[in-house]
């Protein structure tokens, strides 16, 4: 674990509710955002009244750990309790154990909430104890909270992104290299992505995409979280009140030109015994995770297709009671990285993917969310994202799960499908 401020301060968390909150993301930071949001319902933080790093294989054991510890030493006072109400951190992880990229919890100094109807707000004081220095030995002291008021939106921007460190002729060879091993049964499958890069204008304003994610893909996770953003349709974990579930997206194709087509491609993917199979697959590891959490776990009878607007993906729930007290950060450690981010066996095909793909993923496909104080928690899978960094240099990755009778050409086109909400939304 990386160094963590210590020793850990008192949180002063009071929450009340508000009349209305029509505008979330016009209260954001233009540059360092944090957001959680779908169907219009989520939270939004304002500043940082505490940062927790994390880095290496336990890096969310830690802060399960330090969690507790936090929530141990805060007073909060809710009288809302609703899932995002309270004592509240965003989090992001970074996919690999071995990745250079941090890992964080960041409670907000403010908190804005929606969720059925019902609008509230979170101020957050941390209080250190006297002589309390930060990892750089600079003095910690209580910062005073925002205010809060809506600022426009920045200038219009558009940029494009390009390819970064793999070519498309690159990926099709890392797809063929892969189902050669697959043919050779060392793995089932094997998920291997791409990437995308640009560089941001000076003084581009994030909110821009956030707003153009959050409107195009209402029925996805939109996010924001240490310069991390995107939005994703797939539901690592949610855990609330002692109820568990997931949603496993695994098996996608393109959107029809018209009804008819669009109708034919729903069929076909629904009938794909290639995308069957990827999807099971997926399926399988998640259940595998959950089993020992979960005494009563159900999933999707078939996998249903989930339509989105630029694509179809086969999708199944599983849902559940926990048996066994986990926190959601105990659940995102069990089950990261599922068969639909990583392939199957999970550890073959984590060494495959650090042989063929030459980057670090970063937080790409790794866990991105919240968890309260209680433990409960929303989590997505980190997908259709991007990572802007302090000088405004943007990674986006996609990839796809590599099966038996995969296709370089149309693993290559499922990625393009992939990119484009990060694309349209920065373009």
């Amino acid at each position: 674990m990386s160094a963590t401020p210590r020793p850990i301060p008192r949180l002063r968390v009071e929450t009340s509710r508000v009349d209305d909150l029509k505008l979330l993301i016009p209260l954001l930071h233009p540059r360092h955002p944090l957001l959680w949001i779908r169907k219009g319902q989520g939270i939004a933080g304002v500043g940082e009244a505490l940062r927790l790093e994390f880095s290496g294989p336990t890096r969310m054991l830690d802060a399960c750990a330090v969690w507790k510890d936090v929530v141990a030493a805060a007073s909060v006072s809710d009288p809302i309790a609703l899932p995002g109400s309270g004592l509240v951190a965003f989090g992001t992880f970074a996919f690999a154990d071995d990745s250079a990229a941090v890992s964080t919890l960041i409670v907000p100094q403010v908190v804005l909430g929606k969720r059925d109807g019902q609008f509230w707000i979170t101020r957050v004081v941390a209080e250190w104890p006297a002589g309390a220095v930060d990892a750089a030995g600079q003095p910690l002291r209580t910062v005073p909270t925002p205010v809060l008021s809506p600022r426009p939106l920045g200038p219009e921007y558009r940029i494009t992104l390009l390819p970064g460190t793999v070519s498309a002729d690159a990926f099709r060879a890392s797809v063929d290299a892969a189902v050669d091993r697959i043919a050779a049964q060392e793995l089932e499958k094997v998920v291997l992505a791409r990437d995308l890069v640009a560089h941001l204008p000076e003084g581009a304003d994030l909110r821009r995409p956030l707003t153009d994610l959050a409107l195009g893909y209402p029925d996805c996770w939109t996010y924001a979280v240490d310069g991390f953003i995107g939005s994703s349709p797939e539901t690592l974990v949610r855990v609330s009140r002692g109820a568990v579930s997931a949603r496993v997206l695994a098996g996608t194709t393109a959107r029809g030109a018209d009804a008819e087509a669009d109708h034919d491609r729903a069929v076909a993917l629904a009938t794909s015994t290639k995308d069957l199979d990827e999807h099971g697959f997926a399926v399988n590891s998640v259940v595998a995770a959950l089993a020992p959490h979960s005494r009563t776990l159900t999933t999707s009878e078939l996998p249903f297709t989930l339509k989105l607007p630029n694509l179809w993906h086969l999708a199944s729930d599983v849902e559940g009671t926990l048996s066994d007290g986990s926190t959601s950060l105990d659940l995102i450690a069990a089950l990261h990285p599922t068969a639909a981010v990583a392939g199957t066996p999970t550890a073959v095909a984590l060494e495959l993917i650090h042989e063929l793909e030459p980057f670090d993923r970063g937080r790409y496909a790794g866990p991105v969310g919240w968890v309260g104080a209680d433990g409960d928690g929303e989590w997505a899978v980190a997908l259709r994202s991007a990572q802007v960094d302090a000088v405004g240099d943007i990674t986006a990755y996609a990839g796809c799960g590599i099966v038996a009778d995969s296709e370089p050409e149309r693993e290559y086109l499922e990625t393009k499908m992939k990119f484009r909400p990060i694309v349209e939304a920065f373009g």
